[in-house]
């Protein structure tokens, strides 16, 4: 028997978010870029200890970065536009990241089916420039001097970078070109003294995967003659149909998700290469919950069966978790016992592989097994909800009258009205507000107040500014999940618990521990003042319950699709009072939708068809008066328009100006019927957008839509913007559209 401990990856934002910090400071001006790499570096080291501390034999390294791995990739590899092919250093890399006036950033987009947001490669521009490794090699130096042969560098794959990005030249030229300069790199890696490789390829889990088997074989022949031992990493789901040819690629180890999808089967069914040591990824790495002891136990008999030559490491990278559960000492004891960090992780690694060398696991295992008795004796069961869900009809899930006949009674405004996602600047002084409350320095009332005079600012700020659907400005809310979370029964929240979502923005995913009620109206009173102060409409402002389930930390044994639809009857209720205090639009966001769609095409129906009925269930009880709106972003929704229609919403506002026009012809091109906010403004850049550039969006938008389908609208919230950024792209985007209206001569109408 073999079996050695691993990593694929670990957080890379900072255990008290040193990246994030150092990010925002480096942008305002107040540290160097020396200063800034000295702190990548110290986190880097950092994580370096804590895994060789914790006894991990080879550890994953070269996965730090200073916004995106994919980014870093693209810029090591030569992918540079050539718009960004005059600027030079980090102002280039930060300008393809977040762009500047003038020079669009790249697309960003989901991670395969997680939170976290990558940025899209465009390989448009040919000749690529020169590839230059540099930076990774420093790290892998850097790493092997502190971690000696336990460094182990991590690839991201060349298929999968592929993949993942918008090729518009020759494939077959560009693979042949990126696959030369990956044999130079594993060639670099050896003269470093390398003596293994992570080569990570999860788009094998992909259906596809056997369209593109051909460049896999041809690669990893390729890589094959360096010499260096390659350990060929893939996770998120299982292998499916590949898995037959990927097990005989040329390498020397194959890591498999055992937490998602169905490799065990797969792998006793066909078997896996003596010659090949199996990556065992049995410690789930994209949610909180400790180790299962009896599931555990089972997974791991049966690849006993299959082999015995095996590396034990977390599914996937551990940058999807927080960092250590023991800082969190809020948290109800019953409750914290049964939850893994990133810490904990690695300490269930080791004693996974210890157990299996000694023959003892489930001995090993029984202190989590208490624990887990003692949680499921702990946990809240609300028989209320239970039975709510139990006597659904169909009929709850449909709106009174179909979309043409309601949309007659819905608000008249004016052609293409103009309006925001949500949320407005939430400024040094608002977070130090909270700060004040949190410590006991103000009152109740006294933060309160400040919030209400935050508010009535925002609505005289829109009304100056000449928008036609107003917010109140979210300055009350934390964040979009985490807001309504904490006003429901059944979520816990965590101090530290922070996760990386793209770049300097990190959030902290409530855990759902128990039966989701909610316990007051969560909303109203924000919404009756910031409506009293103005005679435009003001939208109601909620988060989607496939959103709630999708940014938090689900319960592992209970089906996701139960806790949507216990969020959703909370949200049900929060319409209803929204409405009986006077809202005439409500939105309710799922910008997460697509995001938790499986990777299968062949398990989407399921999927779907929960996550659809889970908004209906939210937002079908509101009356026909009352129109309904929702907010998608940063995914791809051309393959599910047809669900998205289903969801019955009256206005659908999408992110647009990073993924040129690509979702808006989608749209149209599906023949989707009802309303779309046209979003033209990309608030994850600093770039204040011209009249002229948003009115040139906006006219691709009556290219391809009818004008009375259109809204105008920035891609996504505000919050993260500064109010010097916000207020003059909103005036330049209500000047674009009425620009447009007098272009296209068109009167007041719905």
């Amino acid at each position: 028997m073999s079996i050695v401990t691993a990593t694929l990856g670990y957080p890379r934002i900072g255990a008290n978010r040193e990246l994030k910090k150092a990010l925002e400071a480096y942008w305002s001006g107040k540290i160097s870029t020396e200063e800034l790499l000295q702190a990548e570096k110290q986190i880097e080291q950092y994580n370096w200890q804590q895994q060789q501390d914790a006894g991990i034999e080879k550890i994953g390294v070269g996965d730090s970065s200073l916004y995106d791995p994919v980014l870093d990739w693209s810029v090591r590899l030569g992918i540079v536009p050539s718009r960004f092919r005059s600027l030079t250093g980090l102002e280039r890399y930060f300008t393809m990241a977040r762009g500047q006036e003038g020079i669009p950033a790249l697309e960003m987009t989901k991670w395969f089916d997680s939170n976290y947001h990558y940025l899209v490669p465009e390989i448009s521009d040919y000749p690529l420039l020169p590839p230059d490794f540099s930076d990774f090699l420093a790290k892998i130096a850097s790493a092997k001097e502190k971690l000696g042969q336990k460094a182990v560098p991590i690839l991201l794959g060349l298929l999968t970078f592929l993949r993942l990005s918008r090729v518009e030249v020759g494939q077959d030229k560009i693979f042949d070109e990126l696959a030369a300069r990956y044999v130079d790199l594993l060639r670099q890696l050896k003269d470093l003294g390398v003596s293994e490789v992570q080569i990570h390829e999860p788009a094998l889990v992909l259906e596809e995967a056997n369209q593109w088997r051909q460049y896999y074989e041809r690669l990893y022949d390729s890589l094959a003659t360096v010499g260096i031992p390659v350990h060929l990493v893939t996770y998120f789901d299982d292998l499916g149909d590949a898995y037959p040819w990927v097990v005989q690629l040329p390498v020397a180890a194959i890591s498999l998700d055992f937490t998602r999808g169905n490799n065990l089967d797969l792998l006793c069914r066909y078997g896996f290469p003596k010659d090949k040591q199996l990556g065992v990824g049995i410690v789930d790495a994209r949610n909180v919950w400790t180790v299962q002891p009896q599931p555990l136990l089972a997974t791991l008999n049966r690849i006993q069966q299959v082999t015995s030559n095996l590396c034990i490491h977390p599914s996937a990278s551990l940058q999807f978790v927080p960092y250590d559960v023991t800082r969190e000492k809020q948290l109800p004891e019953p409750l914290r016992q049964v939850l893994s960090f990133a810490v904990q992780k690695l300490a269930e690694v080791v004693l996974i592989a210890r157990g299996l060398k000694e023959g003892n696991l489930e001995e090993l295992l029984k202190a989590k097994e208490d624990k887990w008795q003692a949680f499921y004796a702990f946990s809240p069961v609300n028989e209320q909800v239970q039975k709510r869900l139990e006597s659904l009809t169909p009929e709850q899930l449909e709106r009174q009258l179909p979309y043409e006949k309601r949309k007659e009674l819905q608000p008249q405004l004016p052609p293409f009205p103009t309006t925001t996602i949500g949320s407005f600047p939430q400024t040094p002084e608002i977070r130090q507000l909270r700060l004040k409350l949190k410590r006991g320095q103000i009152s109740e009332e006294e933060y309160q107040q400040a919030i209400h005079e935050e508010i009535a600012k925002c609505i005289r700020l829109q009304e100056e500014i000449g928008l036609d659907v107003l917010v109140h400005g979210e300055f009350e809310r934390t964040d979009m999940v985490e807001f309504f979370a904490q006003k429901l029964a059944g979520f816990a929240f965590t101090e530290y618990g922070w996760v990386q979502s793209y770049g300097s923005r990190c959030v902290r995913p409530p855990i759902i521990y128990g039966d989701v009620v909610r316990l007051e109206p969560m909303t109203i009173r924000e919404f009756k003042l910031a409506q009293s102060l103005t005679k435009k409409p003001v939208k109601g402002m909620l988060t989607g319950p496939v959103t709630m389930v999708n940014w938090s930390f689900p319960r592992i044994d209970i089906p996701r699709a139960q806790q949507a639809m216990q969020i959703a009857l909370a949200l049900r209720d929060e319409v209803a009072d929204l409405e009986a205090a006077g809202a005439c639009m409500i939105q309710i966001d799922e910008p997460a939708l697509r995001e938790g769609l499986p990777l299968k095409k062949s398990r989407w129906e399921e999927y779907l068809r929960w996550a659809v009925d889970a908004f209906r269930l939210a937002s079908a009880g509101a009356r026909p008066e009352t129109q309904i709106h929702t907010h998608m972003c940063y995914s791809q929704f051309g393959d599910i328009i047809e669900h998205i229609e289903r969801l019955d919403a009256d206005v659908l506002s999408i992110e647009n100006s990073r993924s040129n026009n690509e979702t808006l012809l989608q749209i149209a091109k599906a023949g989707y019927k009802k309303q779309v906010g046209n979003g033209v403004y990309d608030v994850h850049s600093p770039a204040i957008p011209s009249v002229d550039q948003i009115f040139h969006q906006l006219q691709e938008g009556i290219a391809h839509l009818p004008p009375q389908q259109i809204w105008v609208n920035p891609d996504c919230g505000l919050k993260t913007r500064r109010w010097e950024e916000v207020i003059p792209s909103l005036k330049n985007m209500v000047a674009a559209t009425r620009r447009l209206r007098e272009t296209e001569g068109l009167q007041c109408s719905n």
